[in-house]
């Protein structure tokens, strides 16, 4: 029998921690499908003037980045920071994450008045400049707190760890502050040749970094003695991918050098790794799920990404919706996969699954569409004079967005009856 949610502060952060996200979700794809819409009929722009295509595109990106893929990991630190043995650990975890929606909600008012950096994914600008910020200061607040409050119970080694982290986590708002500046860098930079080897594998090494460590942050324990052993080969096999990763070529690098290639391509051998690594834990039926999907979108996303990076590939794909394929790849595909793991562990007993086929076969479609398109791009004119091939295949994203906004708020409704 389910223990009461009342009763049980674990399942009502967690069901708090899902409120919030899997509202960011459907929010950010509400604004997404309004996007596709606007592709294929593009006289519905005229309809919401002033608030055009560009003055939307925040709104999906940042609400997608900052809400749906930022939220599930908020989720992790709550639950491993906060005093269970306090009475009022929820109400302090529901203002950590009011404060955070409050900010994309803020944000979303000032990018459709036209407030924005204009930076890919750093447009707070103007009197929304610091409102992200100060959420993640009133997170890192109430982290703390908790901290403090259980350093007597913890064991030293909890401690050193949790105060470690809190360090850390300290640098962010200030960081992020200061990089949404236009003095900074330009929103669009002459002096770069776009992204490196270098750059790619650093960014994705760190992803794998989050991903190694969610079976600990998740409290999800070893289920075989080669589990046990594990921990070693991983973070050891992750230490030898930064050595590559310091040895090549940084700055601007072409994607013609080997080194590059080389380098990027470090990142093949973390597709066995990190479903040996995964699979090595216990995780509830449902996880398995979500924690198998994660796997199949991770080497789609590492093998189709190494093979793009290729000289002559990257060249047809620059700029192109190819590019946006692989982007969709990675969010909609490997991100919701992991969240969907997050949130399900959180509280296995109420697992998210409903609606699980229906994302995954939509966004393969979404995917497999765009990718297509951007493969046999030839004359991006055909995109601005309405070509049938253009409309079709917009029209068939458009369908695919509709079915992954109806399994976005299937999930959300669930958990709002739970």
């Amino acid at each position: 029998m389910n223990t009461p949610v009342a009763c049980n502060p674990g399942a009502e952060l967690a069901r708090v921690v899902r409120r919030h996200a899997l509202g960011w979700l459907v929010a950010a794809n509400v604004v997404g499908l309004w996007l596709a819409a606007d592709l294929v009929w593009p006289q519905l722009g005229d309809l919401a003037a002033p608030f055009t295509y560009g003055r939307w595109m925040p709104l999906h990106l940042n609400w997608q980045l900052y809400g749906w893929c930022a939220l599930p990991l908020v989720g992790l630190l709550l639950k491993g920071m906060l005093d269970a043995a306090h009475p009022a650990g929820v109400t302090h975890a529901r203002i950590a994450l009011g404060a955070w929606s409050l900010a994309l909600a803020l944000g979303g008012v000032a990018w459709l008045a036209g407030v924005t950096s204009g930076k890919l994914f750093l447009d707070w600008h103007g009197w929304a400049r610091p409102v992200l910020p100060l959420a993640m200061v009133v997170l890192w607040t109430v982290l703390a707190a908790h901290t403090w409050w259980r350093r007597r119970r913890d064991a030293a080694a909890a401690q050193v760890a949790r105060w470690l982290g809190l360090a850390l986590l300290v640098a962010v708002p200030p960081v992020l502050y200061w990089a949404s500046g236009r003095d900074v860098y330009p929103a669009v930079n002459p002096d770069s040749g776009g992204a490196t080897g270098a750059s790619l594998l650093g960014s994705t090494l760190g992803i794998v970094a989050i991903f190694g460590l969610l079976p600990l942050l998740l409290g999800r324990p070893t289920c075989n003695l080669i589990g046990y052993k594990s921990a070693g080969w991983f973070w050891g096999a992750w230490g030898l991918s930064v050595v590559g990763w310091a040895v090549i070529d940084h700055g601007n690098a072409s994607h013609h050098a080997v080194g590059q290639i080389v380098g990027l391509g470090l990142l093949l051998a973390w597709v066995p790794l990190l479903a040996w690594w995964w699979r090595a834990h216990d995780w509830s039926a449902a996880g398995r799920r979500w924690m198998h999907a994660a796997l199949v979108w991770w080497t789609v996303l590492v093998g189709s990404g190494w093979v793009t990076f290729l000289p002559g590939i990257s060249e047809r794909l620059k700029f192109t919706d190819g590019l946006v394929a692989h982007a969709h790849l990675a969010m909609a595909g490997l991100v919701t996969s992991v969240n969907g793991l997050i949130l399900t562990e959180l509280d296995p007993a109420r697992p998210i699954l409903r609606g699980f086929g229906l994302w995954q076969g939509a966004a393969a479609a979404h995917v497999g569409v765009l990718a297509v398109m951007g493969w046999i791009e030839r004359d991006a004119t055909n995109y601005y004079t309405g070509a049938a091939w253009v409309q079709v295949g917009y029209g068939l994203r458009l369908a695919a967005g509709l079915l992954m906004g109806l399994a976005s708020l299937q999930w959300l409704r669930e958990t709002r009856r739970a």
